[in-house]
């Protein structure tokens, strides 16, 4: 429903006191809600077949061929997952819980992909109870790249048996890839030195693990393969690629093309 009202302008008219964030109308479809974007992406991802389209996306966004196509076993998409408070002992200073937009798992092998989703904004630089000032990065990434690394296994514990960790990865969904923060995590030495207590993190995950997604890889990827879905598959992709291309067309901050560009 947000879709079609977004699509046709009918998502209401915010007031001054809205627009400058002073007031929050609930019940208003706003148009720079990176949610809304979210929640329609997730939505159709879940109908399709994802043997036809997860290996893809992902290599796409790693820019290697890092995932097989197959069968997914146990595959499940989800939203919105908030994790646990990171341990106190693995950082020098307290930190709450942790809300991944997105989470891709399936078990075999058992994999873990976390995907931070960002709209009209880009990442964070500062995120709750760090603010900078301890010598370590506090970008939204460099966290939830920390907080996937010790779900899936890969920091070493007391614990008598160990199980072999999850294999991970983490992209950045934007309307345009090209973040400086991706480029600069695929470098294990940066971020190395960007996670306090590294030296506890063996091993690492299968490099690059770290990537991004913009909104015309998405439509790459389903177009790819377009001739494999079912109609009723076909029809969802259609819809959402037209949300997307309508998102990118009026996402906020845009870059203005030249009219010499555009002709």
């Amino acid at each position: 429903m947000t879709v079609l009202l977004e699509l046709h302008r009918k998502g209401g008219t915010l007031c001054q006191p809205a627009r400058e964030g002073q007031l929050h109308c609930p019940l208003i479809v706003r148009p720079t809600s990176e949610d809304n974007v979210t929640a329609h992406l997730i939505t159709v991802l879940q109908a399709l077949n994802p043997r036809l389209w997860v290996s893809d996306l992902l290599n796409r966004g790693l820019g290697v061929g890092r995932f097989r196509r197959q069968v997914y076993r146990g595959f499940r998409i989800q939203p919105w997952v908030t994790k646990p408070p990171f341990p106190r002992s693995l950082l020098p200073w307290d930190e709450g819980g942790t809300q991944v937009d997105v989470q891709f798992s399936w078990e075999n092998p058992p994999t873990t992909v976390f995907i931070e989703c960002k709209y009209g904004s880009s990442l964070s630089t500062r995120t709750s109870r760090n603010d900078g000032r301890t010598g370590f990065p506090a970008d939204q990434l460099v966290r939830n790249i920390r907080v996937g690394l010790l779900e899936s296994g890969y920091y070493r514990t007391d614990t008598l048996f160990e199980s072999p960790p999850r294999d991970f990865a983490v992209l950045v969904l934007a309307p345009e890839s090209g973040n400086p923060f991706v480029g600069e995590y695929q470098n294990l030495t940066r971020l190395q030195s960007a996670i306090p207590h590294s030296d506890r993190i063996s091993p690492w995950p299968l490099l690059p693990f770290v990537g991004e997604i913009g909104y015309a890889d998405i439509r790459h990827v389903l177009q790819d393969r377009y001739r494999f879905y079912t109609r009723p598959e076909r029809h969802l992709i259609d819809a959402l690629l037209e949300y997307l291309t309508f998102k990118h067309g009026t996402r906020p901050n845009r870059r203005t093309c030249s009219a010499k560009r555009d002709g």
